[in-house]
């Protein structure tokens, strides 16, 4: 098996693609990073109408094709209201928590180029002035933007050319850890994007041929909920996602292994897939739990509510606290990439 699967490699990857901004609707930046990257090992990427990379592998069947995708948005914000203060009131993208905000550092993209730093806080955040600071609702109207710039009004900060409807980036605070934990908002799917992008070039430079053409989308909508409903040729039999398995109580999912999903809140993903996905885990000795998600819905779903006959799968590392301070370890990140590896060398299911 020429493929390595170098563990370091790939959280190195990961911890690349956390550090670019791209909350859903903000994503060309990352979409011509990862553009960049493929195309620099002879890799074939074209883009889609509403800004999605899709990179293709000729295979030898070109009659009956594949497509794989893994989301590169994430959870952001845009500014909803300049306040008199010359605070932020915030509206949120994609499916976070406001308690989750609280204390969080962020960026605020302006359209003329510029960014600008600041924290998410409570407008009650002071122990000193205010009484209810611990009790007060972590909602839309208390949290605020604090700017690290001199502004004390609405005209201050519009001065710096920051409107309503300027996308917010989290920090993501990634750490990677010696013992394999990596530590990153925006695991999410950060975490597949970079398995499948580990894959392409590894598969690329070691010239192996695929048994049958190809294509990876890197969806830039995920988050709201189209990213992989179009931009599917019509030869694709199969699609699989890459995306996180979900971590918590009544799952079966953990750090340590790849999330096969059997079902989520759209209903079961194809027999068939599932149990050759399970064949090939179990095969190669891989770590692998089979699990149901039921606050959740991916790329396939999206294909499907959009008219597209297909067989769908997800697939995705264990990672703890999905959509808040999330993390996974290297093994579910090396478990997934070499049963995606298999998956791509096998017969259709």
């Amino acid at each position: 098996m020429p493929v390595t699967f170098n563990g370091n490699e790939l959280l190195q990857l990961i911890h690349e693609l956390v550090s670019i901004p791209s909350p859903s609707g903000f994503t060309d930046r990352i979409i011509a990073h990862i553009r960049d990257k493929l195309e620099s090992v002879g890799i074939a990427c074209t883009q889609n109408r509403k800004g999605g990379l899709i990179a293709t592998l000729p295979g030898k069947n070109q009659a009956e094709q594949r497509m794989l995708s893994a989301h590169v948005d994430t959870l952001g914000a845009m500014v909803k209201e300049i306040k008199s203060s010359g605070r932020l009131r915030l509206a949120l993208i994609g499916g976070s928590q406001w308690a989750h905000l609280e204390g969080e550092y962020c960026q605020i993209f302006t359209d003329s180029g510029e960014s600008y730093s600041g924290t998410i806080l409570m407008h009650q955040t002071s122990v000193h002035v205010y009484k209810d600071a611990g009790k007060a609702e972590r909602s839309q109207e208390n949290m605020e933007v604090r700017l690290d710039a001199k502004v004390s009004s609405a005209e201050d900060v519009e001065r710096l050319g920051i409107q309503v409807g300027d996308f917010v980036a989290f920090d993501p605070r990634t750490e990677i850890l010696p013992n394999g934990f990596i530590k990153s908002r925006h695991l999410d799917d950060k975490a597949g994007a970079g398995v499948l992008l580990y894959l392409l070039q590894e598969i690329q430079e070691n010239q192996l041929e695929l048994p049958y053409t190809t294509h990876v989308l890197f969806s830039n909508y995920e988050e709201i909920g189209h990213g992989g409903s179009s931009s599917i040729p019509p030869e694709v039999v199969e699609y699989l996602v890459v995306d996180m398995g979900v971590i918590g109580d009544g799952q079966k999912g953990d750090e340590y292994s790849v999330s096969i999903c059997a079902m989520d809140s759209s209903g079961p993903y194809d027999l068939r897939l599932r149990q050759h996905l399970v064949e090939l885990a179990q095969e190669h000795q891989l770590g692998y739990k089979l699990d149901i998600f039921p606050f959740y819905a991916s790329d396939a779903s999206a294909a499907l509510r959009a008219g597209h006959d297909l067989v769908h799968g997800l697939v995705g590392p264990g990672i703890d606290a999905s959509h808040a301070f999330e993390r996974t370890h290297v093994d579910a990140l090396i478990n997934t990439a070499k049963l995606v590896y298999h998956y791509l060398f096998s017969p259709m299911c």
